[in-house]
């Protein structure tokens, strides 16, 4: 990744107090990157070739003009293009690593094994310091996964549950090839797919498509007593649907790693429903050094001429 030509990233993720790291870190990975921070921006701001952020302001990103790429330091790009004024033909990386990959692997296989594990119910009987034996139904291999989403991240989830037992399938916009995995694709399969899946993972990214998904019409499609995963995005779950399929018996148990908002206001019911479980949007973050690393190839392809891998599209929406 060396190169003699410098180049220029500001950086808001961390705030000012991450970017000693920031630079300690692109110093190893790509010493002729010099790293700006976000809240002390250079005084020409031509200067800067590239931008990695957090949520940034609207209009900040359109005042340095010699932009080349933004790159997410997250997986979603959504906080991004919130910003109305950002420039339409800027390339957008999403934040993708192999890290990012495993990890969310590992809170697929977690989140599956606790609600197959009933540990919603286990919980809750905790919280009321109650010890009731209960004996949770399946082996891994008597419960069907279905991932809604197989792209790099639902790809890794996929082979994980499988590597454990889990009868694995899939669905997504196109067909997949994964070993050992179901695939579904397009409106006209989802049906049959949500049929079969006694635990449905969502993985879906946020587009016009996906937004509010997860609702009473596809619960219904599911197995009677099914288990719900979102560790896609807040946006796609109707909260009150949920509540009502849990209520109901048609959903068994949820463990929702995304909400709309984060956090859930106070007197949302699902911070003390006894079926549901709440993560603080843990599933996939990468390091710091993992995120550092993945930049700096994004910039070696940009310097090489390539084609920068996991640009999102905005046309497909993800």
């Amino acid at each position: 990744m060396a190169s003699s030509t410098p180049l220029h990233l500001i950086i808001k993720s961390g705030g000012s107090a991450a970017i000693p790291e920031w630079t300690a870190l692109f110093a190893e990975f790509a010493p002729h990157v010099v790293v700006h921070d976000w809240n002390r921006p250079p005084t020409d701001r031509s200067l800067v070739d590239f931008a990695m952020v957090w949520e940034p302001e609207t209009g900040a990103l359109a005042r340095y003009p010699q932009l080349k790429a933004i790159f997410s330091s997250a997986a979603g790009v959504d906080h991004i293009l919130a910003d109305s004024e950002l420039p339409p033909a800027l390339p957008i990386v999403r934040m993708v690593t192999g890290e990012s990959q495993q990890r969310m692997a590992e809170f697929c296989l977690m989140a599956t094994l606790m609600l197959q594990k009933n540990m919603p119910r286990a919980l809750a009987q905790h919280r009321q310091q109650q010890w009731i034996e209960f004996n949770p139904p399946h082996v891994a291999s008597e419960l069907r996964v279905g991932i809604l989403g197989l792209g790099t991240l639902g790809a890794a989830a996929a082979q994980m549950l499988r590597a454990v037992g889990y009868p694995v399938q899939g669905w997504s916009q196109t067909r997949k090839q994964i070993d050992g995995v179901t695939s579904y694709c397009g409106q006209e399969e989802l049906a049959a797919f949500l049929r079969s899946s006694q635990v449905l993972i969502c993985l879906l990214p946020d587009t016009p498509a996906t937004r509010g998904i997860l609702n009473a019409q596809l619960f219904a499609q599911l197995p009677a007593g099914a288990q719900l995963v979102n560790a896609g995005r807040g946006t796609q779950l109707h909260s009150a649907d949920l509540v009502a399929a849990l209520d109901s018996g048609q959903l068994g148990g949820a463990l929702l790693d995304v909400t709309e908002p984060e956090p859930l206001p106070a007197d949302s019911p699902l911070w003390t429903h006894p079926r549901v479980i709440l993560t603080p949007h843990i599933a996939a973050s990468a390091s710091r050094r993992a995120k550092a690393r993945q930049v700096a190839l994004s910039m070696a392809q940009w310097q090489a001429g390539q084609t920068l891998d996991n640009c999102f599209d905005r046309v497909r929406g993800y």
